[in-house]
């Protein structure tokens, strides 16, 4: 390993240094999300259709699922200050041939530059953290970048829904250029590097597995809200991706030098942190999709008033995250997952009780509070599973993490969408058995129903969460970190190259 120019703990600026990368990781985050309230005006200045369209969404997620698993070789071989500054700028022109960009097919390539900028980014903060942060202040530094993580994407539909209602939607791209643009000047300055490098073999086989395997799942669930679950492109994809991903899996456990560590599993807090985030994961995008649908189709609202609706759930996660990360590192995470899993479950229930006159305020305090309860776990969640792990597979536990939270979240997506459309089907057509004239309220009805039978979906996958939060431990932070020394650097040593 080399440590030349790698600056101690007691040397590093902490402040200036999460600074800078918490505003690089606010704008990655906050484009997730922006683009998707923007679609019917891009269609329409594009002239392309929805399901053209939607591959600005989709291809994002891909190349994030590509990217991450990568992020473990990277964060050994290059620099903090090489990674992050390469990563910025990357982003960065991205953001701006997605502004500037005549054609669809160059707002692609910019969405394209942009994910792979922007997949980096929280593998490389979370790494930063665990290097710079000692195990006791952890969870109040996750804490922070919570705010990053989770305000930044609830905002976006509602700056979105408010920009698309007065302005071209190219501005949406010239709000973050700008702030990218200065961000990396100064990130210049003031990035130092925090992490010890060295040569590490890459897996290219390894990679190309790793790509069509996550990139078969991603693009195979991402499509299948849209064109079914019976459709022969979304059927090969998935076959494809599981085949791949069997192999690649096969080969990790083989090569020398992984690039995702599986043996971390052995771990079981973390394994069981893992499953817990997947889950939690999942409901919290049935929220997120389902919701502003809801509000538009069944409700008759504006994109900005549907944006609106998700903005103060943002708001309380983006202030309750730093509160809970210093709770998590006084109290641990079990208490906490609990808790925040209990409101998830009663405020998820009473999303199953949505008609075509439900209150909008009844919406809003509903979601909000259902964010709430989210505010409690996720974070603490993520933070005890990396702190179940050596330093040494520090950067694979994150890279496993946000492989499998990227998948979650795609399969979520593409379930609860697929859900809430087979049953509005279903109970459309049990209406019109009984002799009722299909209308446009019937239908808004029928949909409304569906969307109540999605939510119900994702209240039982909540209740599952909730009972194995009870199987967490509240170890302390010191004594977890002890009990996670040995195992991985065995591991490591007895590995032999391939």
């Amino acid at each position: 390993m080399n440590s030349d120019n790698v600056a101690s703990e007691s040397s590093v600026r902490t402040g200036p240094l999460f600074a800078v990368m918490l505003v690089g990781g606010f704008v990655a985050f906050l484009n997730q999300t922006l683009v998707n309230t923007a679609l019917p005006q891009m269609m329409e200045t594009l002239q392309i259709d929805a399901a053209t369209a939607d591959w600005l969404i989709t291809i994002y997620m891909l190349v994030n699922g590509i990217v991450i698993p990568v992020t473990a070789y990277l964060l050994e071989r290059f620099t903090t200050r090489q990674l992050f500054l390469s990563a910025l700028g990357i982003f960065t022109v991205g953001t701006l041939i997605c502004g500037i960009a005549p054609y669809f097919s160059l707002i692609l390539v910019g969405r394209v530059i942009q994910a792979a900028g922007a997949g980096i980014m929280f593998p490389l903060m979370t790494s930063v953290i665990f290097n710079v942060f000692p195990l006791e202040r952890r969870g109040a530094a996750m804490g922070i970048l919570g705010v990053a993580m989770n305000f930044a994407p609830a905002i976006g539909p509602t700056l979105s829904g408010w920009v698309v209602e007065h302005y071209s939607w190219r501005v949406l791209f010239f709000i973050i250029f700008p702030i990218a643009l200065i961000n990396l000047i100064v990130a210049f300055f003031l990035m130092r590097n925090v992490t010890e490098t060295g040569r590490p073999k890459l897996d290219v086989l390894g990679v190309i597995l790793s790509t069509v395997g996550f990139g078969g799942l991603l693009y195979g669930f991402s499509t299948a809200g849209n064109a079914g679950w019976s459709s022969p492109t979304v059927i090969s994809t998935l076959v494809v991706g599981v085949i791949s991903l069997l192999l690649f899996v096969w080969r990790q456990m083989t090569v020398g030098h992984p690039i995702l560590e599986f043996r971390i599993f052995r771990y079981p807090i973390f394994t069981l942190t893992t499953v817990i985030n997947v889950v939690v994961t999942m409901a919290m995008f049935s929220g997120m999709i389902l919701l502003p649908l809801y509000t538009q189709t069944v409700r008759g609202f504006t994109p900005f008033e549907a944006g609106l609706m998700l903005l103060p759930g943002g708001i309380v996660m983006g202030i309750m995250s730093p509160i809970t990360g210093r709770l998590f590192d006084k109290y641990g995470a079990k208490w906490l997952a609990i808790s925040g899993l209990f409101i998830t479950i009663i405020t998820t229930y009473a999303l199953t009780r949505l008609h075509t006159n439900t209150a909008y305020g009844y919406v809003i305090t509903v979601f909000t509070i259902r964010m709430f309860g989210m505010s409690l776990l996720m974070m603490p969640i993520f933070t005890a599973g990396l702190n179940a792990l050596p330093m040494s597979m520090n950067s694979y536990g994150t890279a496993m993490v946000n492989t499998i939270r990227m998948i979650a979240g795609a399969v979520g997506m593409a379930l609860f969408v697929s859900i809430m459309s087979d049953r509005a089907a279903t109970h459309l057509e049990f209406f019109t058995r009984q002799g009722v004239p299909v209308t446009d309220a019937l239908t808004r009805e029928a949909t409304a129903m569906g969307i109540n039978d999605s939510f119900m979906v994702a209240t039982i996958l909540t209740i599952i969460s909730f009972v194995l939060a009870f199987f967490l431990k509240n170890t302390a932070p010191g004594e977890q970190q002890e009990k996670a020394k040995d195992p991985a650097v065995q591991w490591k040593k007895q590995k032999q190259p391939t």
